[in-house]
């Protein structure tokens, strides 16, 4: 694991870090990992050096403009622009300046919705997309979820949690939750992109996930045919901690498999 470095990208800093395997397989193209809304590098924890470890492969974490140890963003994302605006504009830069090409992108939730259209908007310029907990449109069930997150921000100490991984908690925190709690965002769809990812898929999902239903997996899957699907028994919004062994497991498939046999 690479000490935590940073790069300049639209005038401003992003934080990431490198997670190198033991034993790397030759040939194998990066891993690049895509956080969630609250997520950051530091958040992911022990992850990324066990996929490195399951993979074979190198392994990139960054956080976005407003998580983790990088600055702020410029403007507050107009709502229903804000994945978009991540796939599109600054994840291209960020491959670019850290010389990642055809890489297989690994997105947890929000992460994962920006991974998809990336891969739509691009389809030649990545590898493969790994998808846990994907978002494609707004469900009912995950706005009543941000809500309560709402509401466990203003009255716990979940402020003081994510102090650990956010060097501004309330700004990360209101950067995430205005957006999906904003009106317009109730339309927000990204089933166009699918239809141009031409890269193999794997999608994960829980099947309490308290954020999303399978049929966010069932509409990537009739409009995508994705290569891939694992659907979770005992596990929430964050299959990597709660089933952290069948994760990596198929990841280690995916990569063998699919991805570069």
């Amino acid at each position: 694991m690479s000490p935590t470095q940073w790069i300049p990208i639209q005038g401003r800093r992003i934080e990431y870090r490198w997670f190198d395997p033991e034993t790397p397989i030759p040939g194998r193209p990066s891993i690049v990992m895509l956080h969630e809304g609250l997520g950051s590098v530091s958040m992911w924890k022990d992850f990324p050096r066990k996929l490195a470890e399951a993979t074979g492969t190198r392994v990139l974490a960054y956080s976005r403009f407003g998580y983790g140890g990088s600055d702020a963003p410029a403007r507050q994302p107009v709502a229903t622009r804000m994945h978009e605006e991540e796939a599109l504009d600054v994840l291209p830069e960020v491959l670019r300046a850290l010389d990642v090409h055809q890489p297989v992108l690994f997105g947890h939730s929000d992460g994962a919705s920006i991974a998809l259209i990336y891969s739509g908007a691009r389809p030649d310029e990545v590898s493969g997309v790994i998808a846990m907990a994907p978002h494609v449109f707004v469900e009912d069930m995950c706005i009543a979820s941000i809500e309560s997150t709402r509401q466990t921000y203003l009255q716990t100490e979940l402020p003081q949690r994510l102090a650990r991984h956010h060097r501004d908690p309330d700004g990360a925190f209101w950067l995430w939750n205005q957006v999906w709690l904003d009106p317009l965002f109730r339309d927000w769809n990204i089933e166009h992109y699918l239809q141009s990812i031409r890269c193999p898929l794997l999608l994960i999902q829980g099947y309490e996930d308290e954020y999303g239903t399978m049929e966010q997996l069932d509409r990537i899957v009739r409009s995508a045919k994705p290569t891939d699907t694992l659907k979770l028994a005992r596990c929430r919004h964050s299959p990597h901690r709660d089933q952290p062994g069948a994760v990596l497991a198929a990841a280690r498939r995916f990569m063998e498999e699919r991805v570069h046999p």
